[in-house]
């Protein structure tokens, strides 16, 4: 089934569920949950909400095989491969493959996600 249409509305009621992950899926582990706003289980696409508790760190770098958006809400994280910090209002668009991570979230970070599959053109 594709993404569901869904008019305006407040998600307070979705559940944030701890995330699972590798450095192929994404970020995942102890400290770090998703709320799924939509989602469309046959082609893996997904456009959700994913909250980092102040402390995480990752240790590998990551890569993955769909195009990801994101757009940090609040708080900051550190890319330690980049040596950089990004901070609300910010915004990354990667396509399959771009290397990115590993992280720190010293003091907490919500970010809205995009992720899709879609082939790269030539």
């Amino acid at each position: 089934m594709p993404k569901p249409e869904l008019e305006f509305f407040t998600p307070d009621h979705l559940p944030w569920r701890p995330v699972t992950g590798s450095a192929t899926a994404g970020v995942g582990g102890p400290g770090v949950q998703e709320k799924i706003l939509s989602r469309d289980e046959k082609s893996g696409d997904v456009t959700r909400l994913v909250r980092f508790d102040a402390g995480v760190e990752t240790t590998e770098t990551i890569t993955h095989d769909f195009w990801e958006e994101v757009w940090i809400l609040e708080g900051e994280l550190i890319d330690l491969g980049k040596r950089q910090t990004f901070t609300a209002g910010m915004y990354a668009c990667r396509p399959p493959g771009m290397v990115h991570g590993p992280y720190r979230i010293p003091k907490g970070c919500t970010t809205l996600e995009f992720r899709y599959f879609k082939p790269l053109t030539p």
